[in-house]
C-alpha cells in the first residue's frame, strides 16, 4: 500500500471566538481566512475536502481557488455537536457540567449534543473515504483530534492534549487499508 499525505487544517478565527462552536455556523474573520491560506501555501495536494460549516468551507474555497481545485464539502468533518451549549460562551454553562464533559465526553455529553465516540466514528468513516492521494482537509479542532485517535490509536486524553489553535496545520503520512494507520510528520501552530 502506498502512503499518502493527509494535511488537517483547523479553520481560522471565527467572527466571535471563544464560544462553544460545534455545529453553529459562523463566518470566519478576514484575518482567519488569511491565516489559513498562508498556512496552506506550499502544500502540494490533489484534493481539498472541508467541513460544510462556513468557517471551514470559506477557508477551503480561498485555498482551492488559485489552485483550480474543487472543494468537496463533507459534514462528517464538522466539529463535535455541543447541542444546547452550541454557540454559548463557556461562562454561561454550568461549570460542573462543563468540567464533567471535558473529563469524560462520552458519559457527560452536552444536553442534546454528541458523544466523543460518535465524533470518532463519523471522522473514521470520512477518513476511510478519502482519496488515496495527498489531500488537505479543512476542519475543526475536535475532528482533528478524532482523526489522530482513529489513525494513530491515541486515547481521547492523548488526542485532546494537542494544542490546535486557529489555522493549525497537522500533517500525517497515512497508510491506507482495512485499518489505516498514520505517522505525525508535522504540526504548525
Amino acid at each position: 500500500m502506498t502512503p499518502f499525505m493527509l494535511h488537517l487544517l483547523r479553520h481560522g478565527a471565527p467572527a466571535k471566538p471563544g464560544l462553544l462552536l460545534g455545529h453553529a455556523d459562523m463566518a470566519p474573520t478576514p484575518e482567519g481566512l488569511a491565516a489559513c491560506t498562508a498556512r496552506a501555501q506550499g502544500l502540494d495536494v490533489a484534493a481539498i475536502v472541508a467541513s460544510d460549516l462556513r468557517r471551514c468551507a470559506e477557508a477551503a474555497q480561498a485555498i482551492a481557488s488559485p489552485r483550480a481545485l474543487p472543494v468537496q464539502l463533507d459534514r462528517r468533518w464538522r466539529e463535535l455537536d455541543f447541542g444546547a451549549w452550541d454557540g454559548l460562551d463557556p461562562a454561561h454553562v454550568s461549570s460542573a457540567a462543563l468540567t464533567a464533559f471535558w473529563v469524560d465526553p462520552d458519559a457527560h455529553a452536552p444536553p442534546g449534543g454528541e458523544r466523543w465516540s460518535a465524533l470518532h466514528a463519523r471522522v473514521g468513516a470520512a477518513l476511510a473515504e478519502l482519496p488515496g492521494s495527498d489531500v488537505l482537509v479543512v476542519t475543526h479542532g475536535g475532528a482533528m483530534r478524532a482523526a489522530l485517535a482513529v489513525l494513530c490509536g491515541f486515547a481521547r486524553e492523548q488526542a485532546w492534549a494537542f494544542d490546535l489553535p486557529y489555522a493549525a496545520l497537522l500533517s500525517l503520512r497515512v497508510w491506507p487499508g482495512a485499518r489505516p494507520t498514520a505517522q505525525v510528520v508535522g504540526l504548525a501552530t
